[in-house]
């Protein structure tokens, strides 16, 4: 509340400010559609008054007006003259209006007369329709019609796209590892560093121009993709004051004002994100501990020194909620110079509560192949809550000139998330499907991620010269993620007569167990680009080409603590005392709970890496006809993975493991077949690398789900790990029509040489790895369809139907290894074959979307539909057989309603899954069920917002 007390004040201020303006802006982006690039100091005029101005660096313009209903004239030296009319300027209201200008045939003025477009799909539509590259987008105005608060709710509408976990965006149907998401185009790594894309729900939409989903590849970008690159692309400033305020909750009936919730008291500050120490590691890493034998007052007092706190506390959970504010403005700095700023600050609190959480691991029998039923290895159900903390915050700096623009962005991500599980556990004795045992399981856990990132650009035309520019760019980046005192304790469940004990028992369940896992990463991205539009064929034609430098580090370290105790049997199951002060062993008791002197730092699991991509390029974009574009280029990339740690059991510092030089050409085609439709083709050859955590040795436990990653840099069961290199074929039909409309088809196809896959150890159904499985191909289709009802009749003109499918086929040759495995493994009846599906590739992707939009009531509601197919999830080896991830069907209902004198205020109402599906994945076998290898019910959630903008 104190803090409150003070921001009110300054809220007040900036309504008092705001209100009293009685005047409007017209604002927008000129586009030279010779070459689909900004116009730079083209000439802006308000006919029939003395209001003008050029614009900017950016193409970009600005002009306040006051209220009323303007013809705005667009002109630049040897270009078209276009007038836009009917520009209705009113108090307080910002009317977008982007133009494209052509070239003129001849020097004589070409006047062309149009009704205004309030608009920015146009903008997005034109740069789509005019690029060489493969893309598709969202403008600021489309993700404004979705409702969508966050990137990740707007992106499901762009075809092939597809949104997992509510945040990780994918392209084409493929997985994590060949999408790759950059902010203003530079990389930037998420919170969690081994993913390729970053979490996209971190951007509030109100900060963003648009994001640019690129397809196919071309010189001046990143070689390590495949499916498409995620640009986001933030606003420079706005070009008058803007502020906002917005606050909003969320209530899911599966999960909210539950009185089973779990939960434990951790440090005061975990509403912020972070631990402030509570759980910091106990003992000196290198701290000795003594046996039993030894040092029993040091070994006591050791002991005692980790919170007593085994099991989670039964609780109350609470709904959702958000709240957040932005701010903007520019200002005039000496002659035609401005400096603008861009600031963004979320805050989200979500809670998740799953009752029937299932885990589960399943084995082939190893001793009798006409047996098709799996056999449980170990199958942990029950419940498991989530607290976790979303803190973002963006600052943007932007200082332009008439020749050279400035900008500097700072963004950092905090999220503390805090679990509490308590789970029934059934586990095979001897870890093959046999006798089994009945067991229960407490954890506790608690994980820290940060990423702050920095970004400093310039943009410069050269000699004074628009023609030539040049773009430079350093960024870097710091990120970390800490696993806090995880604690994990498992007892099996003994029948004695009628009585039911409760037993630590290390042989069969293991014994109670404190992780402390921490990673630590920092990147610095070093780029700089030189531009030169000129004449060739005495067409215009554009030369670019530059170099980039990206460096990365991570340092990883894990310590483990294990307890022993001399009395096996826990009253009543309650985990809570086995380190309470009456049950800790001591010199006099010569009894109770005490620290294994043998598991603390574990070397073999802790490593450093290091990455080096130098790369260079060079591309032309020219006409080979008056119809028909070309951009061909070629990009070079050097890359070397170094690693420190252990390599079968020796200790090894800064080992090559990685150094490769590749050569990464790109060819792009457009036929224009008329004005409003294009025939596209393309080629490029790009990669994708393994991770640090796969291109290591480490063994990483997962105490959620009791499964082991294990890094595939020496495993001894198969080849280190290798880079995968793709071939990309596309091709493209659009027709783009008024009013947003538009249809395409698309083809693509990719081959893939040694695609990395997630997969699971021969024998070893809870340990997995990543490795390179055989050659690929891909063939795939999209089609998208924007088309506006107005044509069924007048009252339906309000509404959009936008509708897009992947359908893709995979297939993937397996090596020798893996065919005999699998036909090793084979039930009596079952047929292998030498191919199967690509590990992480949908087999469709089904985006649809019914909108209502009626701006002069300030009204949006829309019905949206997301589906992708069955997918090979984790592949199968030997006799643990394949895992493949259920369609999860996404229904969800937005509305969205403004008002007020200046529709200033607005309210957005949301339901999410409304067919209320469960995200599962389930084990496949031949002859049997199939096995749930994961399930987690999201339930159904009800939203609910208010924003304000001053």
């Amino acid at each position: 509340m104190k803090k409150l007390k003070h921001i009110l004040p300054f809220i007040l201020f900036l309504v008092t400010f705001s209100v009293f303006s009685q005047s409007g802006y017209v604002t927008g982006k000129v586009i030279d559609g010779d070459i689909n690039d900004v116009l730079a100091f083209a000439n802006v005029v308000v006919k029939n008054t003395t209001k003008g101005t050029t614009t900017d660096f950016d193409g970009r313009y600005s002009l306040e007006l006051e209220e009323g209903t303007y013809t705005i004239e667009y002109s630049f030296l040897g270009y078209e003259t276009k007038e836009i009319t009917d520009v209705v300027i009113s108090a307080n209201k910002e009317v977008i209006v982007d133009v494209t200008i052509n070239p003129a045939n001849s020097l004589d003025e070409v006047v062309i007369t149009t009704s205004t477009k309030r608009n920015t799909e146009s903008a997005l539509l034109s740069i789509q329709k005019k690029s060489v590259v493969m893309l598709d987008g969202l403008s600021a105005q489309s993700i404004k019609k979705t409702g969508a608060g966050d990137i990740a709710a707007a992106v499901k509408s762009v075809p092939g796209v597809s949104v997992q976990g509510g945040k990780y965006v994918y392209v084409r149907g493929l997985g994590d590892r060949y999408t790759k998401s950059i902010l203003n185009g530079v990389d930037i790594p998420g919170l969690d560093p081994d993913r390729n894309t970053i979490p996209m729900d971190i951007f509030p939409t109100n900060i963003i121009d648009n994001v640019i989903v690129l397809k196919s590849a071309s010189a001046e970008y990143p070689a390590d993709f495949t499916g498409g690159i995620v640009n986001i692309v933030t606003k420079d400033f706005p070009t008058k004051a803007e502020y906002s305020l917005s606050v909003g909750t969320a209530y899911n009936p599966d999960m909210h004002f539950k009185d089973n919730f779990l939960s434990y008291s951790g440090s005061n500050t975990d509403f912020l994100g972070y631990d402030n120490g509570k759980r910091n590691r106990k003992i000196n890493r290198y701290q000795n501990i003594p046996g039993t034998f030894e040092n029993k007052i040091l070994l006591t007092s050791l002991t005692k020194r980790f919170d007593s706190q085994l099991g989670a506390d039964v609780t109350t959970s609470n709904p959702n909620y958000n709240f957040g504010f932005t701010l903007g403005n520019q200002y005039d700095v000496g002659n035609d110079n401005r400096l603008g700023y861009q600031a963004s600050f979320s805050y989200k609190s979500n809670t998740t509560l799953y009752e029937d959480r299932v885990d589960g691991t399943y084995i082939k029998n190893r001793f009798d192949s006409s047996v098709t039923d799996l056999g449980i290895n170990r199958v942990v159900t029950g419940t498991s809550g989530h607290e976790e903390v979303l803190v973002n915050g963006l600052l943007g700096l932007t200082y332009k000139t008439n020749r050279s623009k400035y900008k500097l962005t700072g963004l950092h991500i905090q999220n503390g998330e805090s679990t509490g599980g308590r789970y029934n556990l059934v586990i095979s004795e001897d870890n093959a499907g046999g006798a089994l045992l009945d067991a229960t399981g407490d954890e506790i856990l608690y994980t820290q991620r940060s990423i702050t990132n920095f970004a400093l650009e310039g943009d410069h035309s050269l000699n004074g010269d628009s023609d030539l520019k040049f773009d430079w760019v350093l960024s870097p980046s710091f990120s970390t993620v800490q696993d806090k005192d995880h604690r994990t304790t498992t007892l099996r469940i003994v029948d004695i007569g009628n009585d039911i004990q409760y037993q630590i028992d290390p042989s069969s369940v293991g014994n109670p167990t404190r992780i402390w896992r921490n990673l630590s990463e920092e990147s610095w991205v070093l780029k700089g680009n030189i531009t030169k539009n000129y004449k060739l064929f005495d067409r215009a034609a554009k030369l670019k080409f530059g170099a980039a430098y990206t460096y990365k580090y991570r340092d990883f370290n894990s310590d483990q603590y294990i307890f022993e105790t001399t009395s096996s049997v826990v009253e009543n199951g309650d985990v809570n005392t086995i380190l309470a002060d009456e049950n800790i062993w001591t010199p006099t008791t010569g009894e109770g709970t005490y620290l294994d002197s043998n598991n603390i730092f574990q070397p073999a699991n802790s490593y450093e890496g290091e990455s080096n991509v130098a790369a260079m390029y060079i591309s032309n974009e020219f006409n080979v006809s008056e119809k028909l574009k070309a951009i061909l280029g070629l990009r070079t990339e050097q890359y070397y993975l170094f690693y420190t740690g252990e390599i079968d059991g020796e200790s090894v510092t800064g080992e090559k493991t990685i150094d490769e030089f590749d050569l990464f050409p790109s060819a792009n085609l457009i036929f224009a077949l008329n004005d409003d439709s294009n025939l596209r083709a393309s080629y490029s050859r790009t990669t994708a690398r393994p991770s640090f955590k796969e291109a290591s040795t480490a063994q990483i436990f997962d105490p959620i789900t009791n499964r082991f990653f294990i890094g595939g840099l020496d495993n001894k069961t198969f080849d280190p790990i290798r880079p995968t290199y793709v071939n990309n074929f596309d091709v493209r039909y659009e027709l783009f029509r008024e009013k947003g409309q538009m249809i395409a088809f698309s083809g693509f196809y990719k081959t893939f040489t040694d695609p990395i896959e997630l997969t699971f150890f021969p024998s070893a159904p809870r340990q997995m790895t990543a490795a390179n499985f055989g050659d690929a191909q891909v063939l795939g289709a999209e089609v998208e369809f924007r088309q506006n009802l107005g044509f069924i009749s007048e009252d339906f003109s309000n509404f959009n139907f936008n509708f897009n499918a992947s359908v893709i086929e995979s297939r993937l040759e397996m090596t020798d290894q893996e065919y005999n495995r699998r036909v090793t493994n084979a039930r009596d009846g079952e047929t292998i074959e030498d191919t199967r599906d690509l590990q992480g590739q949908s087999p469709y992707l089904i985006n649809a979307g019914l909108d209502y939009n009626n701006s002069e009531i300030g009204f949006r509601a829309g019905l949206f539909f997301n589906v992708q197919g069955e997918t090979l999830e984790v592949v199968g080896t030997g006799d643990v057989p394949d895992v493949y991830t259920s369609p999860f069907n996404s229904f969800n209902f937005t509305l969205n309603k403004t008002f007020g004198e200046n529709k200033n205020s607005a309210i957005d109402f949301k339901v999410k899954n409304i067919l209320g599906d469960k995200r599962e994945s389930v084990y496949q076998s031949f002859g049997t069920e199939d096995q749930l290898f994961s399930s987690r019910n999201p339930g159904t959630e009800i939203s609910l917002g208010y924003s304000y903008k001053f």
